[in-house]
């Protein structure tokens, strides 16, 4: 697939998405763009707030959305130029300068209270105000971005920086080219090109750890003046720090209390106390002086650890007014190879050893979980029930990845992805933060969903890891059905939302998520022992229209609830992030009709099914085992064997379990026996175990 291609294929997704929606194709554009950035971790979350008007002097003034980064408290707005036209002009640099003035122009009327005052308070352009004001002492930057279904201009290589009063202003245009390069790219996220050389004279100094280095990666040790890193931080703020990193860190306390007494009172000793920062790096340019050796360009540049030391650096200097030109900072700087393949893995161990001091645990680096790997298998390999008169069966496609299933089509003919796209629908991919959203909502914690994507996310990986370790056999096949059949009902409700009269063009995703949580507490409470059966919408890949019917009251309900003027927040976005909200949604007196009672299952048929689904995937997963230890070879099993018995790993059932391995294929381990054998690999490779094949080539470790 190259550009063209995914620009003709993105244009039929608006207009589908448009059509089912019904919110116009501008907005579905600017959805589905900003879902595509959210992906690429350039955007950390996004709310749809469209407002169109004039301002002093007759000024045009126009925002589409928005998300405030409260990490690093960055006000993104957007606008969109959208046409709808395959081949209109390229955009130039007049006009998006133009474009990038009315969202100035709408920043600049925030803070002018002659202007805005026709917009209704219970509107998302009313809570963006809000927001905008409220945080006014606390935004360090605002970054506008411009969303265009064309092609920008070639002479337009960067858009001027501004300033609204002393906070800078960023721009970016992000184009169908740009969104494709970045978010279909084989690292799925932006890369971050570092000039060191713009930041401190020379770059880097830098010492090489040659006897640490490997074919896979290169070790540097380098001293960085803790004003360039604030600098640095300044310019690119959270897309700086590694996925996972930013993602634990956004949930805790950013700004370290101790980082920032040291660098007010004892700046000069910043260096002795601070355990310095470690990242990782691609192709980066090393120049040799009389002074020594200066890193002086990096690729894809990310911190891994030390996230709380770069963002409490650029908060003293930002809010305390600290002098940093005391302060140095030791950076280990790792080089790895540009083949994402290869990396992957270990940029991610690298990430967790690294984090391993702040408690970080494995939900926090979930993207490798072997939950994420089950429901990945299981969606390959299952088929969804044909329906509309079709004579085919399709797939449910869940990316375990950023961008895999662009990415499964990049290398296909053009019979090929036809018949991949006929088999796996658009609009049957699944994302992680999808099932996180619809799961977490389902049990009944619509003002965590509200939060927004990454903080829900994490919620979701700290309660499936914790059940993970009682017991994974609960993820099973039926877990992805029920899944599915949530993802179902929630683009259902997202569609009936819409197209109600009372439906004012705001929080749709915040009166889906709770209306679908009260759907749920009503059956409980009106219908003792019983659930929504939602094998029913598996089967039929639709909504019954009892159901249906059912939410057609709710959501009214909910709309009028999380907008009552009595409400205890002004500013409803962040109302549906309180408790107190969905407490007060939870006592609306709605009655189900009792022909729901025909879509619900007992309790104790849901006991049983999901008894039988448990013992369905213990088999499953025994199978598995089985496989892996014999794939392994008697030749890995014979290394393992002679690292336990000298480090004394063994237990007297691994013991057995290891007579029987050594005769493979003449022998075949029980599943009991697979298991204590990959128990023991566990525990061997935690202490430092590697199987080094006839080669002499490390593959496992």
């Amino acid at each position: 697939m190259d550009v063209t291609e995914f620009q003709k294929d993105f244009f039929e997704e608006v207009k589908s998405t448009a059509a089912v929606d019904g919110e116009g194709s501008s907005a579905a554009f600017v959805s589905l763009t900003a879902g595509y950035l959210i992906n690429a971790e350039v955007l950390s979350d996004f709310t749809p707030a469209f407002y169109v008007g004039t301002g002093k002097r007759n000024r045009k003034i126009r925002v589409d959305g928005y998300v405030l980064d409260d990490f690093d408290y960055t006000m993104n707005l957007v606008i969109a130029d959208y046409s709808g036209d395959l081949n209109r002009d390229v955009l130039t640099k007049t006009t998006a300068e133009q474009l990038f003035d009315r969202l100035i122009f709408f920043i600049e009327e925030v803070f002018d209270n002659r202007y805005l005052k026709d917009i209704d308070i219970s509107t998302s352009p009313a809570d963006l105000i809000d927001l905008i004001r409220t945080n006014r002492d606390r935004i360090r930057k605002y970054r506008l971005l411009l969303f265009t279904d064309g092609f920008i201009s070639g002479r337009i290589t960067s858009i001027p920086a501004k300033n609204i009063g002393d906070i800078p202003v960023e721009c970016q245009i992000w184009d169908v080219d740009r969104i494709f390069r970045v978010c279909f790219s084989e690292m799925g996220r932006q890369n971050i090109e570092i000039d060191f050389k713009a930041y401190t004279p020379g770059g880097i100094p830098c010492i090489e750890a040659s006897n640490a280095n490997t074919e896979e990666y290169k070790s540097y040790l380098c001293i960085i003046p803790g004003s360039a890193l604030a600098d640095i931080y300044d310019d690119y703020g959270g897309q700086l720090l590694e996925g996972n990193v930013r993602s634990f860190l956004s949930t805790k306390v950013a700004v370290n209390k101790k980082i920032r007494e040291t660098i007010l009172r004892i700046p000069e000793k910043f260096f002795a106390y601070n355990n310095g920062v470690s990242a990782t790096a691609m192709d980066l340019i090393i120049e040799i002086s009389e002074s020594g050796k200066f890193i002086t360009y990096a690729k894809d540049f990310q911190i891994i650890n030390g996230g709380q030391t770069t963002a409490s650096l650029s908060n003293a200097r930002h809010r305390d007014k600290a002098d940093l030109s005391p302060v140095f900072v030791q950076m280990k700087l790792t080089e790895i190879d540009s083949d994402s393949d290869k990396t992957g893995d270990l940029i991610r161990n690298i990430s967790k050893s690294s984090n391993s001091q702040n408690k970080v645990s494995d939900a926090d680096f979930f993207s490798t979980h072997p939950f994420h790997v089950r429901m990945e298998q299981i969606s390959r390999r299952l088929f969804a029930p044909a329906v509309g008169g079709a004579q085919y069966e399709t797939k449910w496609f869940y990316e375990r990845a950023r961008g895999q299933y662009l990415q499964a089509q990049m290398r296909m003919k053009k019979s090929e992805k036809d018949k991949f796209v006929v088999q796996h629908p658009k609009r049957q991919v699944i994302t992680k933060t999808d099932l996180a959203k619809v799961r977490n909502t389902w049990d009944g914690l619509p003002q965590l969903v509200s939060k927004g994507a990454q903080t829900n996310f994490m919620k979701f990986a700290e309660i499936v890891d914790e059940d993970w370790e009682k017991s994974n056999t609960k993820y099973n096949e039926k877990y992805f059905k029920e899944s599915v059949a949530l993802m179902i009902l929630f683009k259902h409700t997202e569609t009936l939302v819409t197209h109600q009269s009372w439906y004012e063009q705001g929080y749709r995703a915040n009166i889906v998520t709770y209306s679908i949580a009260l759907l749920r507490q009503l059956i409980k409470k009106q219908f003792p022992g019983s659930d929504l059966d939602l094998q029913v919408i598996w089967n039929r890949q639709e909504v019954p229209d009892i159901v249906t019917s059912a939410l057609t009251v709710i959501t009214k309900a909910v709309f009028l609830s999380i907008t009552d003027p009595a409400r205890e927040t002004i500013n409803v976005t962040q109302w549906c992030k309180r408790d107190a909200c969905w407490a007060k949604v939870k006592a609306c007196d709605i009655s189900l009709n009792q022909n729901i009672g025909k879509v619900l299952s007992a309790k104790d048929e849901i006991k049983s099914a999901d008894r039988d689904a448990r013992s369905d995937q213990k088999v499953a997963s025994d199978l598995e085992a089985q496989e892996k230890v014999i794939n392994a070879g008697v030749s890995f099993w014979k290394q393992v064997n002679d690292f336990s018995m000298l480090k004394k790993l063994h237990s007297p059932d691994s013991i057995k379990a290891m007579r029987y391995a050594l005769q493979i294929p003449d022998t075949i381990l029980s599943p009991y026996q697979s298991q204590k054998m990959l128990e023991l690999l566990e525990r061997a490779e935690s202490e430092g175990f590697r199987y080094i094949d006839e080669d002499r080539e490390i593959i496992s470790s």
